[in-house]
């Protein structure tokens, strides 16, 4: 007789539904059974509480059924929210989500390389930092924002057609002398397109710009520093401002408030991503909306199809504008 504190078995569920193990094998993994055996068996699972060893199950195929997020944090909105999506869409496919917050940290990012290896999960979603990552070509692997080569599928926003973007709405609303501000990793990514892409719709619109780049690690006061210098008699030489993050652009929106440089009137101010307020869901300034749903979706869906379809290397999605207050449609 099983004892009352001893974890029900496939067995135990087989012997109270009446059914053949291979039944309830079928419906565990969700194949088609007749309708009576299935309600039996759910009943009996419900009865006695048992829950399905998925990696007991998956030590025998192979397969675990989850899935490994790397992501550098959760305290930064974007991650956040990409988390969030693929978090519903592996759901969605009856995979679990196993979120791994590397921290940035190289030896992190490597070692859920190695768990993969081992089978313990059956892929990865990586956005990674680590330049000497090393992903072997078995490993089920799809990348966020980041080009490895043509075994690994890259998903990303159209960085370079959102900083373009952005430069052509400055322009639009009248700016004549505008500024990049960015911060980030000398890591080859895609984000780093947005440089290019602000700097060619500056030259298409014929907007005079400039640009101030910091590297990680550098403090954010050197955006301070380089707004003082722009700063004549009261007045602002700049009066147009793409920032790489929506994050940057609220800190130096903080900054232009110090200075008593009113946005928009005196300066507009763009970012990038399409973070929200807590609360109101307001955009937290104008932005170039990244497509995370979207981001989210195409990442499972690369990683779950069969080993021997074809992987573009790199996927762009569409990005789009939003007026968050900080530019002059909503003056």
């Amino acid at each position: 007789m099983k004892k009352d504190n001893q974890v029900p078995t496939i067995k135990d569920v087989a012997k109270e539904a009446g059914v053949a193990l291979s039944t309830v094998s079928k419906v565990i993994n969700h194949l088609p059974v007749r309708e009576p055996y299935r309600i039996r068996v759910e009943a009996a699972i419900d009865k006695l509480h048992y829950q399905v060893n998925t990696y007991a199950r998956g030590m025998k195929s192979n397969k675990t059924s989850t899935i490994a997020v790397l992501i550098p944090n959760t305290t930064a909105p974007f991650f956040g929210l990409l988390v969030h999506h693929i978090n519903q869409v592996l759901s969605g496919r009856n995979y679990h989500m196993l979120l791994c917050c590397t921290d940035y940290r190289p030896d992190q990012e490597q070692e859920f390389i190695r768990m993969a290896q081992q089978n313990k999960v059956d892929g990865i979603i990586g956005l990674t930092y680590n330049p000497d990552l090393d992903v072997p070509e078995n490993t089920p692997f799809v990348s966020v924002d980041r080009v490895f080569g043509h075994h690994i599928p890259c998903v990303a926003a159209d960085n370079f057609a959102g900083g373009q973007l952005a430069a052509e709405r400055l322009s639009d609303l009248g700016c004549r002398h505008a500024a990049f501000l960015r911060i980030g990793s000398s890591l080859v990514n895609e984000p780093n397109k947005r440089k290019a892409g602000f700097e060619n719709g500056c030259l298409s619109r014929g907007l005079s710009y400039e640009e101030k780049i910091l590297s990680d690690g550098d403090s954010l006061e050197e955006f301070r520093t380089f707004l003082k210098e722009h700063l004549h008699h009261g007045m602002l030489s700049i009066d147009g401002i793409f920032c790489v993050t929506d994050l940057i652009a609220y800190e130096v929106i903080r900054m232009l408030s110090d200075l008593q440089v009113r946005v928009p009137e005196d300066v507009q101010v763009i970012g990038f991503d399409g973070i929200r307020m807590f609360g109101t869901q307001n955009y937290i300034c104008s932005t170039i909306v990244q497509p995370v749903q979207e981001i989210a979706q195409t990442c499972v869906d690369l990683l779950l199809q069969a080993d021997n379809a074809p992987k573009s290397q790199l996927i762009c999605l569409p990005v789009s504008y939003a007026a968050g207050g900080t530019t002059k449609e909503q003056a």
